[in-house]
């Protein structure tokens, strides 16, 4: 793993960074025709998702965009830009973190495109060594570029839909309408699966010391794009289905990709483990990024460490709503993954100021809510677990899909299919690994069993990077009404839902929490970036 991060710096050095209307990184022949350099050139195309913008950029908006978050970018006030606009569901198209995130993305799929069209000396069906890898390495680009459009489409809707290399005579884009992005990432994902090695070694084993995706990712991609389409609210209400998929049964063409990944990875057991360096590559992971602080390319340690956790920088820019980390307790009381594995409220001072090293640091739950600034734990997964580091950058690797979140999608497909026996068994393997009970499931119907699933993948996966899309892909009003309103001041409590919030609670909840909108042009999509709205004649 260390060689291959390694690896990564060297890819950045000859990879420079792609605008829409940019050339792409054109490289000497011998990168893309070359065994010996081909996977440098692979690489440069991952070194474009795990950059600042792709990376800490899209988590950042992914995870503000979800509902589920506050920040103390800008200062722990409730009313900084990012708190009063994109954490509060009222995005502004001149948002900066989301058209860095727009660039980033269109950088990686600028990569990719290249990586596509150069790759020629080779054939997809032989059986040489060097056929074998040149149909890998080409495989993992049509991933990268079916990943980076599903992120896209998922958070904008109708984008420009670029698949060939930029030519200075055609910089600006029409944007494509969403189902022919979608035909697009299906396309994509086909070839991939199809394309990228399989993972299996001469014993029939898996093998986890190949640090790229192998072709289940692109199975789960899928399986992700077609349960999109199966939300026939989401599906009809932003016109996502391809004309030729109309009337297809999702829920089963979900399972069909999901059952194929089964059974090739394998939990952890312990959870907290999966976001440490020690916890990298595991048989729980399904993707990936891997990252060097060598190459200084990941910010995350500092960005997302809970302020004086650690010597150096370090922000603390995520906490979550406590009503959320209110309603985890709950429904998991003792649950190993709440304080320190997803959630942190009390900890040492560990800072560079000798004169507060050793005091406690506490806010929610671990003390009252006296403002804004203690009112919600902090997110730790993302957080630099060595309480020594003193560096800005650090090594510790990001997961972009993993086992438990497969075998989640197993049991709400499972569900959806009538399938009641093995909805439970897969969701169990989940809440087994935690030592928790699936009573709550056991006696459930159907939408019963929904409603629990999908606040599953919360209990689970918070902050991964889901969390926006999970809320919103079965409908506007499945978002409000579950996620939305519960949360709002005014509105039913969440632990309480037999009574309202009274005007003295609600009026103490506006000091101290997000009011999220409600309003549907605001709520499902971020707006185009104002960038490229201005530099695009092509887009109203």
């Amino acid at each position: 793993m260390k060689n291959l991060k390694i690896f990564l710096l060297f890819a950045l050095t000859i990879f420079t960074s792609c605008d829409l209307d940019e050339a792409p990184p054109y490289l000497d022949e011998n990168a893309y025709n070359d065994p010996m350099s081909i996977l440098a050139t692979l690489d440069g195309v991952y070194a474009g998702l795990a950059n600042y913008n792709a990376q800490e950029r899209r988590l950042f908006v992914q995870n503000g965009f979800s509902g589920f978050f506050n920040t103390r970018k800008q200062g722990p006030n409730i009313n900084n830009v990012n708190n009063r606009n994109l954490f509060s569901l009222k995005p502004q198209a001149n948002d900066g973190d989301a058209e860095a995130m727009w660039l980033g993305f269109y950088s990686a799929i600028a990569r990719a495109n290249t990586l596509i069209a150069n790759v020629q000396d080779y054939d997809p069906d032989g059986v040489s060594a060097n056929d074998i890898l040149f149909k890998e390495v080409v495989g993992q680009s049509h991933f990268v570029r079916a990943w980076s459009y599903f992120s896209l489409v998922r958070l904008f809707g109708d984008v420009p839909l670029i698949l060939d290399l930029p030519s200075h005579d055609a910089v600006m884009n029409a944007l494509a309408p969403a189902k022919e992005v979608y035909a697009q990432i299906i396309a994509d994902c086909t070839m991939a699966a199809d394309m990228m090695y399989d993972g299996i070694n001469n014993n029939g084993q898996i093998n986890y010391d190949y640090y790229y995706p192998k072709k289940y990712a692109a199975n789960m991609l899928l399986a992700k794009v077609y349960m999109t389409m199966a939300s026939d609210e989401y599906a009809n209400a932003y016109d996502i289905i391809p004309d030729d998929l109309l009337g297809s049964n999702f829920w089963q063409m979900s399972y069909d990709q999901a059952i194929q990944v089964l059974d090739h990875y394998q939990l952890v057991p312990d959870y907290a483990s999966l976001f440490t360096l020690e916890g990298e590559n595991s048989t729980e992971s399904i993707f990936e990024l891997q990252i060097s602080q060598i190459a200084t390319n990941s910010q995350m340690g500092r960005n997302y460490t809970p302020n004086n956790y650690k010597p150096g920088q370090c922000f603390g820019w995520f906490t979550v709503g406590a009503d959320f980390y209110d309603d985890h307790l709950t429904t998991y009381p003792g649950d190993p993954r709440l304080e320190g594995a997803t959630y942190m409220s009390e900890y040492t001072n560990n800072g560079n100021n000798p004169n507060n090293v050793g005091n406690w640091v506490r806010t929610y739950p671990s003390r009252n809510r006296g403002w804004f600034g203690n009112s919600h734990p902090y997110f730790f997964k993302f957080a630099n677990k060595d309480i020594t580091h003193s560096n800005q950058y650090d090594s510790k690797n990001i997961i972009v899909y993993r086992y438990a979140d497969l075998l989640l999608m197993l049991a709400e497909i499972s569900n959806e299919l009538g399938d009641s026996a093995n909805a439970l068994n897969y969701v169990t393997q989940v809440l087994d690994r935690s030592g928790l009970s699936n009573a709550n499931y056991a006696s459930a119907d159907q939408a019963t069993f929904r409603d629990k699933i999908m606040k599953e993948y919360r209990y689970e996966l918070l902050g991964e990077g889901e969390d926006a899309h999970n809320n919103r892909r079965r409908g506007f009003n499945y978002f409000l009404e579950n996620i939305i309103i519960p949360h709002n001041p005014g509105s039913w409590h969440p632990l309480t839902p037999n009574r309202r919030l009274s005007d003295g609670q609600a009026m103490n909840f506006n000091n101290k929490d997000l009011t999220l909108s409600e309003d549907p042009s605001q709520i499902m999509f971020l707006p185009l970036p104002t960038r490229e709205i201005n530099t695009n004649d092509l887009i109203n």
